[in-house]
């Protein structure tokens, strides 16, 4: 079974959860992101840094182009990202991914080198901080530690994380994929570390699956 094969049916196993469990996390996919976009992440890549697009996540494009926050009528502080139903953030768009991964305006490449995209991110507004994925697999990266050539991996693959994120919701441990813990609110799967909560006034309409 291929990789493109693998990212899509870990990715209609886990997004049939959601619509089940968290419609409002559902309703917040985008439809695939347009082929252009793909393509054109891939040929900066290769202009830039001298490999391409990896294949997982251009498949992962294909079924999925990123996120957008619904509206949550009670969530009045705006503390619920409904498109943060990873444990490692949300989605990010192509555009969104290549932006802290190419060099910057001096041509300086401060990944050294390592053939890795970022495509997951907790912080939107930077970002500064998420999960990368390559031909070697998936691994968390921040700007206190950006990988370089022969960074260490966290998971075999897009498609590996994807099922692990299942198994974590469905099965457990609850603390399978690190503290943060899978929850509900307001239709959302929501990942919060008991210990350190980050939700404020949202955390009572937060239960823990587990």
């Amino acid at each position: 079974m291929n990789g493109q094969q693998n990212v899509g049916e870990a990715w209609r196993s886990l997004t049939g959860w959601l619509q089940l469990n968290a419609p409002v996390s559902y309703a917040s996919l985008l439809p695939p992101a347009d082929e252009q976009a793909i393509e054109a992440a891939d040929t900066q890549l290769k202009h830039h840094l001298g490999f391409g697009l990896p294949d997982e996540l251009a498949s992962l494009w294909r079924l999925c182009g990123g996120v957008d926050h619904q509206e949550i009528e009670h969530d009045e502080e705006g503390e619920v990202g409904s498109g943060a139903f990873l444990p490692g953030g949300v989605i990010m768009s192509p555009v969104d991914a290549l932006r802290p991964r190419l060099p910057d305006h001096t041509g300086k490449d401060w990944w050294q080198g390592a053939p890795v995209v970022p495509w997951l991110t907790g912080d939107e507004s930077g970002p500064e901080s998420g999960h990368w994925v390559g031909a070697i697999g998936v691994g968390r990266w921040g700007l206190d530690s950006l990988p370089g050539v022969g960074a260490e991996p966290a998971f075999p693959s897009i498609a590996a994380y994807l099922d692990a994120v299942l198994r974590t919701v469905t099965e457990g441990p609850a603390d399978a994929m690190g503290p943060d813990v899978p929850g509900l609110a307001w239709g959302c799967l929501i990942w919060e570390n008991p210990e350190y909560p980050l939700l404020d006034e949202a955390l009572p309409h937060w239960t823990p699956i587990h």
